[in-house]
């Protein structure tokens, strides 16, 4: 892949042979278990890819069948996703963490001939098999398959190679099922063009190189990981690793284990991170934690070289190489993004949605604009909206369209390619996108005024009273205008707050005088109305985001 400028004729088969080749021996694809390092090298990944393409042509696979991939972060999830380009098939991405109902609704709509699983997923997918007729075969991706009667990767004959089976740019490479929908799957289908617009553009807006080495802790379906965090580095000739556990202790110990430069993480994580150091600086004697936060406000005015030095004890922390990571999937706190940034490590914040392929825009690193999302990619055009302030985007990642569901790409595609985003959103003077709310989500008052649940759980969130804090819209009981709502928010309280308290009119008390507190920030028709405590953890998608329609009806019921 060395001309950027003509990607269209580029495909991932040809990625696949030039990388396996030009990286050979190095380690692509690592990951930590109780056995120690299990590792890849690009070579055994075109190994890989190859024994099981070839597997997938002699059972009968056929170009434009799907296959879907049931399993854990692995190399080996890699290696069949490759397999499944090389065999002409449109590979179909689960989440792990989906109900048995969930997968067989996605699996009835996109009908695969062949479920790829891990062994911990085995008994799930023969679960499945007996409810999905189109599913024909099962192999099994891991080394460590109890039930030998099933074919592995690693017990298949390698055999010579077939003819693999190029297919056209605007053919569909994947079908990426969203999470945070309504009623009927919605599986995205995106194309071979759309992945390699995404490459060229990664290429172009970082610098990685074979020297470097990330830690990769979203899932695989996801397509932020997808095209970012494994196509796009592995283009670049960077090592990734996974780790099995994802608690931030076993996470430092690979990040120090593997000298890891950088990580892709959704905005959760790193506030987990930073409550991480957080607690430690909270351990120091009284003596280092002055001289820590006197350093801590002289660092803003301080080059990245000099940070470093400054918080070498954290550096170590994170392997001692650690550069920084792209945060996106969701809104990033500005106070976890200075955070970092004032201790010397990098956050760029980026904003995509699967339908994009997924990214839109990403800071870089001469780009940067606290609070925004970065400037446009450039393989992509945006504009807002003037009437309804919506931020809408064309270009080369755009997907072809919702598989089977060809009135709803209609309504989200314009017949001259714009894509509606559903983000409310400026682009300021030097073409920096900020995001400023969610159109599905807003709120019409009586009045007529507008208001963005984001924009009041920002000011609802900044307490250690509450865990979780969910705003929504709900109409009025009484003859009020209709369509028109009140806000509401449902809140979990969190340890702190419950201590103080010794029954359940004391915890609502608490929980309301606090919400009066914090919503003087707000103008007076943004505040809550009324307020829900909830027990129990809110529901959330596969990239954590609460899913207000699913709490509004648990709260309303």
């Amino acid at each position: 892949m060395h001309d950027h400028d003509n990607y269209t004729n580029k495909n991932i088969l040809l990625l696949l042979e030039n990388k396996t080749e030009e990286f050979d021996d190095r380690i692509a694809l690592g990951i930590k278990s109780y056995l120690g390092w299990k590792e890849l090298s690009f070579k055994g990944v075109g190994i890989l890819s190859r024994r099981l393409a070839n597997y997938l042509i002699k059972i009968g696979v056929e170009k434009g069948d799907k296959v879907a991939i049931l399993s854990e972060s692995m190399p080996e999830w890699g290696a069949t996703l490759f397999a499944n380009v090389l065999a002409g098939a449109i590979t179909v991405p689960l989440d792990i963490k989906l109900t048995m109902y969930e997968l067989t609704s996605i699996l009835s709509d996109c009908l695969p001939k062949v479920l790829l699983v891990s062994s911990a997923y085995l008994d799930k997918a023969l679960e499945l098999q007996k409810n999905i007729a189109s599913i024909e075969h099962i192999v099994v991706i891991d080394d460590t398959a109890p039930k030998s009667e099933f074919p592995s990767l690693y017990t298949i004959a390698d055999e010579p190679d077939r003819k693999w089976r190029h297919r056209a740019p605007n053919k569909t490479a994947l079908i990426i099922y969203t999470s945070g929908t309504t009623g009927n799957p919605k599986g995205v289908e995106i194309t071979f063009k759309n992945v390699i617009s995404q490459l060229d553009s990664i290429t172009k807006a970082f610098q990685f190189g074979s020297n470097d080495q990330m830690l990769s802790i979203l899932p695989m379906n996801h397509l932020f990981e997808l095209t970012v965090g494994f196509l796009s580095f592995l283009n670049f000739g960077t090592s990734i690793y996974y780790s099995k556990s994802l608690k931030p202790k076993d996470l430092f110990k690979v990040l120090q284990e593997k000298q890891i430069t950088f990580m892709i993480v959704v905005p959760a994580f790193a506030k987990l991170l930073k409550a991480g150091i957080e607690s430690e600086i909270s351990q120091m004697k009284p003596l280092r934690k002055a001289v820590f936060s006197a350093m801590y406000q002289i660092a803003k005015y301080m080059p990245q070289c000099a940070k470093r030095v400054m918080f070498r004890k954290i550096h170590q922390k994170f392997g001692g190489r650690f550069k920084g990571m792209i945060s996106g999937g969701a809104p990033l706190d500005l106070s976890v993004a200075k955070f970092f940034n004032n201790i010397g490590i990098t956050v760029y914040q980026g904003y995509g949605l699967t339908e994009a392929s997924p990214i839109i825009s990403v800071e870089t690193a001469n780009k940067r604009r606290l609070g925004s999302v970065g400037p446009v990619i450039n393989s992509v055009t945006a504009k807002i909206d003037p009437e309804t302030g919506e931020l809408l985007v064309k270009g080369d990642g755009i997907m072809k369209g919702y598989y089977n569901k060809p009135e709803l790409t209609a309504e989200t595609i314009t017949p001259d390619g714009w894509l509606h985003t559903g983000d409310i959103a400026r682009i300021d003077k030097d073409g920096f996108i900020f995001i400023t709310g969610r159109i599905k989500n807003m709120i019409v008052l009586s009045g007529g005024k507008k208001v963005f649940p984001e924009e009041v759980e920002s000011v609802l969130e900044k307490t250690d009273k509450f865990d979780e804090v969910c705003v929504f819209g709900a109409n009025r009981q009484g003859g009020q205008k209709d369509g028109t709502e009140d806000v509401c928010v449902a809140i979990l309280p969190s340890e702190k707050l419950l201590e103080t308290c010794e029954n359940e009119g004391q915890i609502e008390k608490a929980v309301r005088a606090e919400v009066k507190q914090l919503s003087q920030r707000l103008a007076s028709y943004k505040r809550p109305l009324t307020i829900f405590v909830v027990e129990e953890p809110m529901p959330r998608t596969a990239t954590r985001k609460i899913k207000r329609n699913d709490v509004k009806k648990m709260v309303l019921k």
